[in-house]
């Protein structure tokens, strides 16, 4: 995989700027565009799952909905993102 297939740098810059930048959490439009980012290539690599872990890292329980939080714990699951 080359660099410029691996989305981590974007999804960093967009964590920052838009996810975390209003309200520290995650809705599910947000979360969309961070799968839509991670998978662009069909792959989520090293770097983007470490950089994901640290975002999701960010996220607890009871500031999302149950929606969002479901499909953060799947989406981890399915790509071994810890």
């Amino acid at each position: 995989m080359s660099d410029k297939d691996c989305k981590a740098r974007e999804l960093a810059e967009y964590a920052l700027l838009t996810v975390f930048a209003d309200d520290e959490t995650i809705d599910d439009v947000e979360l969309a565009v961070l799968k839509r980012l991670a998978l662009s290539d069909g792959i989520v690599d090293d770097r983007e799952r470490e950089v994901l872990a640290r975002i999701f890292g960010r996220v607890e329980r009871g500031n999302v909905t149950a929606e969002v939080w479901e499909g953060i714990v799947v989406f981890k699951e399915r790509f071994g993102i810890d």
